[in-house]
């Protein structure tokens, strides 16, 4: 007989005569008695768990909105960056088209022919045409142009007594907000930090300066219409243990504040509005999650051996420095990776040598004596700071970003080798350079490095004792094809394998329309994974790798046979990942590694991860 969390999860109904279509409306209408019905919308599962909550609507709307008078010879100007707008809500829409047409049946037709529709608006529509109209007539700014068009047609609509007519309101105001999203550049909504306990926040799209903002003492998960597994947002709701949901298409037409909600972290379901049956069995399954977490966690002071005694060193990657308590208590031996880019995030100046000192010295002095790797910063792409002022290029993840900018700004690079090197005396530390592509960068940063070391000792400033060793990440293909080449050059490599896995599929990883093609177990990202592992075993310098990849228990086996001896993940990952490290040998895991690079693609091998069994 099946317990009651085995069973199979009761039928939900959607709202009657209404589909997941992508609006930004609240959930409007309710069944007899009042209480709103229960909805059941899929997605894109990222974060572990699942998390029961009120809904949190995280909606930047139509406010603030800049309104001002432009010179007459801005006009031009000004009705270019509408177009420019429009060009870009248009590729918003499309993405989506790409997520909802691969749903079975009506629902995905109907999506479509939705967002078809709002395209349609965004190519002529009277909408567009008016409130370019008044950038000329009124010499305002597109913004306000937009905002006032808008709210005449949805007053003209409404004073029409037509169904059709009617309905069109949701449609105006819909391709209306995403244009001025799309002027104003969503501008962020305060809050985020002190949002009412067991939040679940709900979303079109969070950026990760807004996944920086979670309190996850508070917020019990998170659901967006927007978004991929391994966009950096998504990376960081997992290293934060926060149950979340990407790219649920309806998502923001059925929430509605204060509603009850579920996210299921596992599967990728959203349930809002549960009936009692429904949330009783949710609330079963995370009983049995947590329960499941607490046995793992038995394993903290356990040994992280194969069966055959070799050791595989555990380690924490580090988005937030919220998250060093959790550290401590998944077992971690160490911080692989720390994310240096929280320093510069929400915020209008740049953060000087003391305020960083500070920062990391806090996360050395917590591990006590277990060593910490601290990455310069890695802004740009998906993760650009207002303080910095960078101008995103047409292609930001292969503009100027990472150590690319730090050597163009080489005061950014001083101020963090200045403040690593301070934090460095109170415990072991390791410098990490983000997206190296060649020697000569390597070069260049360690002689920066120099040179601060020299102007600390000619002022008499304490160094530490020995001085942090400097690794590169291997993250771009050029680096990993040339790892026998930097490896003569630095301490120690931490491969990346989110971002080596991107550039070596031409994938953006964070673009809904072609997401799903990434695939870490595609024999070209392990055979750059083997090669630069082969050549880090061959100087006699550590690797390790900190990628996704790291805290999948399924591919354990497969990096261990790869040579890979140094793990680093999402703390909440470490239990699991050491179980599976406690069940393997080294030459079962190597003839299963051996296999792997042999399969001509990524089906082949991943059914073989599958049928591993790690004797």
């Amino acid at each position: 007989m099946k317990s009651r969390t085995d069973r199979p999860l009761p039928t939900v109904w959607s709202r009657p005569g209404v589909s997941g279509g992508d609006g930004l409306e609240e959930a409007a209408g309710s069944v007899a008695g009042g209480v709103p019905p229960m909805v059941r919308l899929d997605g894109v599962a990222v974060g572990p768990g699942i998390g029961i909550g009120t809904i949190y609507l995280h909606d930047t709307g139509l406010s603030p909105i800049p309104e001002y008078r432009i010179a007459g010879g801005l006009v031009e100007r000004e009705r270019l960056r509408l177009a420019e707008a429009a060009d870009r809500a248009i590729a918003e829409l499309r993405a989506l088209g790409s997520k909802v047409r691969a749903l079975s049946d009506g629902p995905g037709e109907e999506l479509a022919c939705i967002l078809e529709a709002y395209e349609q608006m965004l190519r002529g529509s009277r909408l567009l045409r008016g409130a370019d109209r008044r950038i000329g007539e009124y010499r305002v700014n597109a913004e306000a142009a937009v905002r006032v068009e808008m709210t005449e047609l949805i007053g003209a609509f409404s004073a029409m007594d037509d169904d059709y007519l009617a309905a069109r309101i949701d449609d105006i105001r819909e391709v209306g907000r995403r244009l001025i999203r799309n002027l104003t550049r969503r501008p962020r909504q305060p809050g985020l930090t002190t949002v009412p306990r067991g939040s679940i926040i709900v979303a079109e799209e969070l950026s990760p300066a807004d996944t920086a903002l979670l309190n996850p003492r508070l917020v019990g998960g998170l659901a967006t219409t927007l978004g991929a597994r391994q966009s950096h947002t998504a990376i960081m709701a997992r290293s934060l243990g926060l149950p979340a949901v990407v790219a649920v298409p309806g998502l923001m037409r059925h929430a509605g504040a204060g509603a009850t909600v579920v996210v299921d972290g596992a599967s990728g379901a959203v349930i809002l509005n549960p009936d009692p049956e429904t949330l009783s069995w949710y609330r079963n399954r995370r009983a049995s999650f947590l329960r499941t977490r607490r046995s793992l966690l038995r394993l903290r002071d356990v040994p992280s051996v194969t069966r055959d005694g070799v050791p595989v060193h555990l380690h924490a990657n580090v988005e937030l420095p919220s998250e060093v308590e959790a550290v401590s208590q998944s077992g971690a031996e160490g911080i692989g990776l720390v994310r240096s880019e929280f320093l510069y995030m929400n915020r209008d100046s740049l953060p000087g040598v003391e305020e960083q000192a500070e920062a990391f010295r806090t996360l050395i002095e917590h591990m006590k004596g277990r060593p910490v790797t601290i990455r310069t910063l890695d802004l740009g792409g998906e993760k650009l700071g207002d303080a910095l002022d960078i101008k995103a290029g047409a292609n930001p993840a292969l503009g100027l970003r990472a150590v690319r900018l730090s050597l163009t700004r080489t005061e950014l690079l001083r101020t963090q080798y200045a403040a690593i090197l301070r934090a460095a005396c109170h415990g072991p530390a390791r410098i990490l350079l983000p997206m190296v592509c060649t020697v000569d960068e390597v070069r260049a940063a360690r002689g920066i490095l120099n040179e601060v070391v020299a102007s600390f000792r000619a002022e008499g400033q304490a160094l530490p004792d020995p001085l942090p060793p400097l690794g590169v990440m291997i993250e771009v293909p050029a680096a990993a094809l040339s790892a026998d080449a930097l490896a003569r050059e630095v301490d120690f490599f931490a491969i990346g394998t989110n971002d080596l896995t991107q550039y070596a599929l031409a994938i953006d990883r964070t673009d809904e329309a072609v997401a799903h093609l990434y695939d870490p177990l595609h024999p070209a990202v392990l055979r750059l994974i083997h090669f630069a592992t082969g050549a880090a075993q061959a100087a006699g310098i550590p690797v390790s790798l900190c990628g996704e990849m790291a805290g999948d228990p399924r591919l354990t086996a497969l990096l261990f046979g790869l040579g890979v001896r140094e793990l680093s993940m999402a703390a909440y990952a470490i239990p699991a990942v050491k179980q599976r490290v406690r069940r393997i040998t080294q030459d079962s895991a190597r003839e299963h590694a051996h296999r792997i690079l042999g399969q001509p693609d990524a089906r082949h091998i991943a059914a073989l991860v599958d049928s591993f069994s790690g004797g």
